[in-house]
């Protein structure tokens, strides 16, 4: 079966990244790191840092979306996307803007190292991410609440949300297994259908 595709795009009426949400199973199917103490050191002298540190949007990656007017379909971020999001999010002052599960806003986590994956220029993911396409955008949070921090082992990795533009993708789309509650259908159906004519 065949799932449409549609490229993310961002336009001067389109918001862009409003929050980045700490969740347990995000989009992007990418975890992050947690950092604490003497881990630290790999981002920072002070052993007393709490962090979290990870992709908030693979480039050229598509991820599964289903609503009630597409159904299920895949979008896709361009690095030239991705680059105006992260652009446009830091102009807005959208640092603090955190929430767990796309619901509860918390204080006291904020975005303190930004940067876009572009090897010609030598910026690379950490080792652990090395397989991270270029253009990607990869974050770390400083972690101040004591409550988030307690409580970062219930968390995956970061779901960005926001307003973007939907443009199809021309003749292009994901192949996708049926799924199994469908496939239930359809055997009860044929199941049903063989009992008729026995």
């Amino acid at each position: 079966m065949k799932i449409p595709t549609f490229l993310i795009k961002i336009d001067e009426s389109d918001e862009g990244v409003q929050f980045v949400s700490l969740v347990e199973s995000p989009a992007i199917e990418q975890n992050f790191l947690a950092f604490s103490k003497a881990e630290s050191i790999k981002f920072s002298e002070n052993p007393q840092k709490r962090i979290l540190t990870g992709a908030l949007m693979l480039a050229n990656t598509p991820i599964k979306r289903k609503d009630k007017d597409r159904g299920l379909y895949y979008v896709i971020f361009t690095p030239e996307t991705i680059e105006k999001m992260v652009m446009r999010f830091f102009k807005q002052n959208n640092i603090r803007n955190v929430n767990i599960e796309h619901s509860a806003d918390v204080e006291g986590v904020y975005m303190f190292e930004s940067y876009i994956i572009n090897k010609s220029r030598g910026i690379n993911a950490p080792n652990e991410f090395k397989d991270i396409p270029d253009g990607s955008w990869f974050g770390s949070y400083k972690i101040e609440n004591e409550s988030v921090w307690q409580n970062r082992n219930e968390f995956k990795g970061f779901s960005i949300e926001g307003y973007f533009g939907l443009e199809p993708m021309v003749d292009e789309s994901q192949d996708e297994d049926i799924d199994e509650p469908a496939l239930e259908d359809f055997m009860k159906s044929l199941n049903d259908f063989l009992q008729t004519i026995h």
